[in-house]
């Protein structure tokens, strides 16, 4: 199962878009189903509300996803606070083996390449399995976000393996 999260707070932002697009691309590569989307701005508040249900339910798409895909803006130079707070509710090791793909955007290269790195690690320390090279991408090629999915999927697409794809 693919599931997509946009760590975007803004709802139906480029972010979202972006990741749908990746997504969608790679369901398409690996023949899977549409992939769930997960928009914590949708999530808003309830994500700092214990036992919420609509939480709860992401929480676990999120430790059942084979593929994984996380996108954020940037945000102060790296991913989005909410987005933090969706992961932190996960336990040590809640993606293990789960292979993540990570998309990131921001107004310049340099913050986009640094807050890929920095989401890359965080989802390793929760025992994903980081595709490399991540998504970084620019304000400037956001209005082309199908054509960066496809190109980006053309180029990762053999990192997953049968396993990845079931």
């Amino acid at each position: 199962m693919i599931v997509v999260v946009s760590g975007n707070p803004r709802p139906h932002s480029r972010t979202l878009h972006l990741a749908e697009e990746v997504g969608a691309a790679l369901a398409d590569r690996l023949g899977q189903p549409v992939p769930h989307t997960i928009d914590v701005a949708a999530l808003g508040t309830r994500l700092l509300q214990t036992g919420d249900g609509a939480v709860a339910d992401a929480l676990g798409r999120l430790r059942r996803a084979s593929v994984l895909v996380v996108a954020t803006p940037t945000y102060k130079g790296t991913y989005t606070g909410v987005l933090k707070v969706l992961l932190d509710q996960l336990p040590a090791e809640g993606l293990q083996d789960v292979a993540a793909v990570t998309v990131v955007t921001a107004g310049v290269r340099a913050q986009a390449d640094a807050t890929e790195r920095h989401l890359r690690e965080l989802l390793g320390e929760l025992g994903a399995v980081p595709v490399t090279p991540g998504l970084a991408v620019v304000e400037a090629e956001l209005a082309n976000a199908g054509t960066a999915a496809a190109a980006y999927v053309a180029q990762v697409g053999d990192a997953f393996t049968a396993e990845a794809a079931t």
